[in-house]
């Protein structure tokens, strides 16, 4: 194991081979994460003989031939996933002493797998928009991007090869895109939300970080799965994303480059790289507008998600008000003054956008879009514009951002590749194909 620069999947291999322990593998990352973290602070907990003690009953593991899928391999979990064994304080010092009494179904499936985890990493507050500590590893005065901003830090410093986010509107695809990783947000039902701190029921889903499109299908399949503990959670077949992800289409796809009613937020570097993509697939990319309702997402989201934050917040805004950040306080509170008609409309457009899509993909292979407005943005008081995942998040259907393009400063800016309705596998497959195709 020359490189903590290595993918997972051949982590794994090297593992399964004896040709490395568990116990060096954590070791090799905790030494990264002592260089890097006093100035990435992408931890909200870690604590390193743990993980190297999870690291030797990995090996022992080995030795008596037992071997998960991600045997002993470290990941990160963003702070709003409940661990037995490490606090969990979802961004808030309202919850600093909230204990865990139990893993959440995705931590559970993790170590059934044979991960390490390795720690908590940094959370916005409440995963909503104020930001934590965590800076963005390629240029320390620019955001991460949020709410998942240490998960994705953390891999893009290589203090972790794969790490859990969440997205209840932009939350994985935005700071993968500001940190140069591989974002993947599967159909919203695929992976279980069990002990995982809830904002909006009909909104929020599980997300990935990685470094490749191999090691994000590696670790979704063995997190992707029904739990009758997730209302949502959903019974269709587990996708075989690892196999599909080395396969080529059978047929070059056909990509929609959506004219979205927000394309002026989009940078102007950011258009010209678009531009550069749709030359370079001569043919493959077909510009369209959605209907002109398409428009009105955003305000329908919004309507969702701050009436859900209103009813999952209500302890601690009348409890510990004078310890929440502006910026939560003034979305609970619009929250409150939605009226019921207003809310059930949001949420049957659902429904309605979902079907138009569902004909869309008829005729298209994938979506073609940007991930972020561009570069990650100066400063360490705001996370970015989640405006480019809005759409997608609000019909709960399958994202990934691939790091293909640089911004006029040089830094990473996200290509999202979209999908139908649990149609997670089709998705791989263009992105693999996508990654060939586009030269970086």
């Amino acid at each position: 194991m020359s490189s903590l620069k290595t993918s997972a999947v051949e982590m794994v291999q090297s593992l399964k081979k004896g040709e490395i322990t568990s116990e060096e593998l954590v070791k090799s990352y905790i030494e990264q994460i002592k260089k890097k973290e006093k100035d990435v602070e992408a931890w909200e907990f870690f604590d390193p003989e743990l993980a190297i003690a999870q690291a030797k009953k990995s090996d022992e593991l080995h030795q008596s031939g037992k071997h998960g899928d991600l045997h002993g391999i470290p990941v990160g979990i963003k702070d709003i996933f409940d661990t037995e064994d490490m606090p969990t304080t979802d961004g808030t010092e309202i919850h600093k002493k909230n204990l865990s009494m139990n893993d959440c179904t995705v931590v559970s499936k993790l170590k059934q797998a044979g991960a390490i985890i390795m720690g908590k990493t940094v959370t916005t507050e409440l995963a909503y928009y104020s930001p934590g500590k965590t800076k963005n590893p390629h240029d320390l005065s620019r955001t991460p991007g949020g709410s998942s901003s240490g998960s994705a830090a953390a891999v893009a410093s290589h203090m972790v090869p794969l790490a859990i986010g969440s997205q209840t509107n932009g939350s994985v695809i935005r700071p993968a895109s500001y940190c140069g990783v591989v974002g993947y947000k599967p159909t919203k039902g695929l992976i279980s939300r069990h002990l995982v701190l809830q904002i909006s029921q009909a909104l929020d889903q599980v997300g990935i970080f990685s470094n490749s499109i191999e090691d994000a299908a590696l670790i979704s399949e063995q997190l992707i799965g029904y739990d009758k503990q997730d209302p949502d959670s959903s019974l269709n077949p587990r996708p075989k994303l690892l196999a599909v992800s080395r396969q080529k289409p059978p047929m070059e796809p056909l990509l929609a480059y959506i004219k979205l009613p927000f394309m002026d937020k989009l940078d102007e570097d950011v258009a010209d790289g678009f531009s550069e993509i749709k030359d370079e697939l001569k043919g493959q990319v077909e510009e369209i507008e959605l209907p002109e309702g398409f428009a009105k997402i955003p305000d329908w989201h919004k309507i969702i998600m701050e009436s859900d934050m209103a009813r999952s917040f209500s302890g601690e805004y009348n409890k510990s008000k004078n310890k929440l950040s502006d910026k939560i306080i003034e979305a609970i509170e619009r929250g409150m003054k939605y009226t019921s008609v207003e809310y059930n409309d949001a949420l049957t457009k659902i429904d309605v956008a979902n079907t138009y899509f569902k004909q869309f993909f008829n005729d298209y292979d994938a979506i073609l879009t940007p991930s972020a407005t561009g570069e990650a943005p100066k400063g360490l008081k705001s996370t970015g514009d989640p405006i480019f995942c809005t759409v997608w998040t609000y019909c709960g259907m399958p994202c990934i951002s691939l790091p293909l393009l640089q911004g006029k400063n040089g830094l990473p800016v996200g290509v999202q590749l979209v999908s139908s309705l649990f149609d997670d596998e089709r998705l791989f497959r263009n992105a693999s194909w996508l990654m060939s195709k586009i030269k970086r």
